[in-house]
């Protein structure tokens, strides 16, 4: 098993579900192959990249999983995919109704045409900082080292809009 760290990001509703309640629905799909999940608040975040889009809602959920970084990127595009991410259709960075990246996967470095862990925009996103941040302090057994790194790289983007949307329960 190895301690994963997802990054969950939704802006259209899908099928009747707005933004909020699609990242909870797809964490409870993820619950099903990703083991001892904790999850963060979901965050309401400016778009970054495509600028001319409503706000994000934002999340992370920290997790062990015990296959693959290929085996989970697979399954992660599925609950993608029955969530009504279309990647083919969709413009690149613009709206859509789920987006899940692997961020962390232990302590692996990848880089594929596919995949690449840590993921390579993880220090430059707030929206992902934050949560994740949240999990790493509510957690008793964290390296206290990693909330440092973490909390300084997030000191560099404090011109990046994130608020605390809701609890996630």
């Amino acid at each position: 098993m190895e301690r994963v760290v997802l990054g969950l990001g939704s802006n259209k509703g899908f099928s009747g579900m707005a933004p909020d309640e699609l990242l909870k629905r797809a964490c409870a799909r993820i619950s099903e192959f990703v083991c001892k999940m904790e999850f963060s608040s979901i965050y309401r975040t400016a778009a970054m990249y495509v600028l001319d889009q409503d706000d994000f809602y934002n999340m992370v959920a920290v997790g062990e999983f015990s296959g693959t970084p290929e085996l989970l990127l697979e399954k992660i595009h599925s609950v993608e995919q029955e969530f009504g991410r279309n990647r083919i259709s969709e413009i690149r960075n613009g709206p859509r109704s789920l987006d899940i990246d692997i961020e962390l996967f232990g302590h692996r470095r990848i880089n594929t045409q596919s995949l690449v862990v840590p993921h390579e925009r993880l220090l430059e996103r707030a929206f992902v900082l934050v949560p994740f941040l949240e999990v790493l302090e509510k957690n008793a057994d964290v390296n206290k080292a990693d909330i440092e790194f973490y909390g300084k790289k997030l000191e560099l983007l404090e011109n990046q809009r994130v608020e605390k949307y809701c609890p996630f329960y």
